[in-house]
């Protein structure tokens, strides 16, 4: 435990004690520090609201003063049960009602591990440790938000108050961070996204399925433009799949059943599911069926793979033709908790820039180099340098990995040595890999210091395995191809939404769904209005113009509220002259220029993808 985490648990300690000097009947079950801060799941009859939040901190600024030690006690397994049958664990002193959390808690101690209880005042908790010396260290806090959340994240389990709060060493790093949280607020995509009609979330749809708006569908259209040109260059070639495919596809693969909890259900063909209705079958017999494989089933396609694999499988193949790069802009379908969706970056349908390349051994170096250096020139393309890099392995003591070990290793040895030549830092995480095998994963820090796992490079022995796929060597015998994985944008959703809290709304031009809007500053200019808008649209710029009856100091607020990047005002000396007055929205006024400069400008801006 770092000496953040140190202090932050030891602050939701103080949390704890202030809520039961508030309501001495509150009933305590866990208290963590987590990324951002600290969180004590609290059962209360009382429901707990930011109204209160006041009251909590005032009450948690008096056990900070009191400066009370944190003093650890060691128990026997006895003594801790005694102590939560009295109700003092988790309490500030003996209560009629038993402290059941606790107890519960005390159980998934396993024997022969040291039991300890943590004291400051009056307050008893069982605990692990470890803590800072004295709640005085805990002066940097704040109470910030509270949500409910099912006791050890099971919905079979009573529903309980998720406090949660923050603490940091100081007060100017706790200002510093909240000062953080009030930028992600301005920047927050789901407000922004609606404001600029990118995207919308209808319950009528289903949550966590985006719809995009026509502006929306230009940005992703742009990003997808200049994804292929990439792609192009690079001897890719594109291919459709559906959206569903057949369950024993997905047996072959491994997803069903080993990715069985973040796919939708299986879905019964028809002549089957009338079949077993015929016979009085219950559901539970024919889940069981889809789940044998007795029953023929379907199911949402969770990940694009095992559809380029049969893509690839559909011909022969010497090695002369390796590598084949198959490319696919598509969208698979996974079952997320409805409590852990947001917007457009944790949704249950997202497409994928994603491709499949079929290679020699030997050309598993360069391709996997090739990949990553993709995912670098997008990175770079859009301004986003901050990043790391995680090589994610396979836990070796997990079941949860298909393959033979020996392939795995030779997997992670290829990417190992690829990362190598990034020239960058990173980090080895054991048990993050694929469960056909590992990646590489880029992780973005945006402009306000958010970490994002974007783009990834992984490498699979295991599904041309599983898939028994061949090419002919240079001997004339079958050999087994390798696979890499590779989606330098990962979700397009989840990438849109990254990328509008990370420019704000305010896209480059090449980016922006509207690239420049004309303002005749009155309908006696439209026609000169319409003569640039067309020398622009003729060359593809994205362009409007408004028309309204406004005056062009409105009209200019509103394009700089709608985050357009250029705006031309025509009046009466530029229509005459074949001029347009530039604004920009963040350069301010640029003087005016002839029309043609302008086209030129402006084309040689959007082909150079400038920031």
């Amino acid at each position: 435990m770092t000496d953040l985490e140190r202090l932050r648990h030891s602050c939701a300690h103080v949390l704890a004690t202030a809520v039961l000097r508030i309501w001495p009947d509150a009933q305590l079950a866990g208290g963590p520090p987590v990324e951002s801060g600290f969180y004590y799941d609290i059962e209360l009859p009382h429901s707990i609201t930011p109204d209160d939040f006041e009251k909590i901190e005032a009450e948690m600024k008096k056990v900070v003063k009191a400066n009370e030690t944190f003093e650890k006690m060691v128990v026997t397994r006895d003594e801790a049960l005694a102590l939560a049958q009295s109700g003092r664990l988790g309490g500030l002193s003996e209560r009629d009602a038993v402290s059941q959390f606790k107890i519960d808690l005390l159980n998934d101690i396993p024997e022969g591990e040291e039991i300890s209880i943590f004291k400051n005042g009056d307050f008893w908790d069982l605990c692990a440790g470890p803590h800072v010396g004295r709640t005085g260290n805990c002066k940097a806090f704040k109470v910030m938000s509270v949500a409910s959340a099912f006791y050890k994240g099971d919905n079979t389990r009573p529903q309980l108050q998720r406090i949660y709060g923050t603490c940091f060493k100081n007060k100017t790093m706790l200002d510093e961070h909240l000062e953080k949280l009030e930028e992600a607020k301005k920047r927050d995509h789901r407000r922004l996204g609606k404001e600029l009609g990118i995207f919308h979330i209808d319950e009528a749809v289903g949550q966590g399925l985006i719809l995009w708006k026509p502006k929306g569908a230009l940005m992703r259209r742009a990003l997808q433009d200049f994804i292929t040109g990439e792609l192009d260059k690079q001897g890719y070639s594109q291919v459709f799949t559906p959206h569903i495919g057949k369950l024993d596809l997905y047996r072959t693969s491994g997803h069903f059943p080993y990715y069985q909890e973040s796919q939708y259900p299986a879905i019964a063909e028809r002549d089957a599911l009338e079949k077993l209705s015929d016979e009085g079958a219950t559901c539970a017999s024919l889940l069981n069926g889809l789940e044998t494989g007795t029953v023929e089933g379907y199911m949402l396609k969770p990940m694009n793979c095992p559809h380029h694999i049969k893509i690839f499988a559909s011909d022969h193949h010497s090695y002369r033709d390796l590598p084949v790069r198959l490319a696919e802009f598509g969208t698979v379908y996974r079952w997320e908790q409805s409590g852990e969706l947001g917007g457009m970056t944790r949704v249950r349908g997202f497409t994928q820039d994603d491709a499949h390349l079929f290679c020699t051994p030997d050309q598993v170096a360069e391709e996997v180099q090739s990949c990553l250096a993709l995912v670098k020139k997008v990175l770079k393309t859009l301004g986003m340098n901050d990043y790391r890099v995680r090589l994610s392995l396979r836990d070796p003591d997990s079941d949860k990995y298909v393959g033979d070990p020996a392939n795995w290793d030779k997997a992670e040895d290829a990417l190992r040595q690829a990362v190598q030549t990034l020239g960058v830092d990173y980090t080895e995480e054991e048990g993050e890999a694929a469960f056909y095998g590992p990646k590489i994963d880029f992780v973005v820090k945006d402009v306000i210091g958010r970490d994002w796992q974007l783009g990834t490079v992984q490498v699979d022995y295991n599904l041309p395995e599983r898939f028994d796929l061949s090419y002919v060597g240079s001997d004339n015998k079958p050999h087994r191809p390798v696979m890499i994985h590779r989606a330098p944008f990962g979700s397009l959703e989840r990438f849109a939404g990254l990328l509008i809290e990370h420019f704000e709304g305010k896209f480059p031009t090449w980016l922006s769904p509207e690239q420049v809007r004309v303002l005749p500053i009155s309908e006696k200019f439209n026609d000169a209005a319409d003569e640039a808008v067309k020398a622009l649209t003729d060359i593809g710029v994205r362009v409007s113009a408004d028309r309204n009856a406004d005056k062009v100091g409105a009209k200019i607020r509103l394009a700089r509220l709608d985050r357009v990047p250029y705006m031309l005002v025509i009046g009466a000396r530029e229509a005459e002259s074949g001029t347009v007055s530039v604004r920009h929205r963040e350069r301010d006024d640029l003087g005016a220029m002839p029309i043609n400069e302008f086209v030129q400008t402006i084309q040689q801006e959007i082909a150079d993808r400038a920031l």
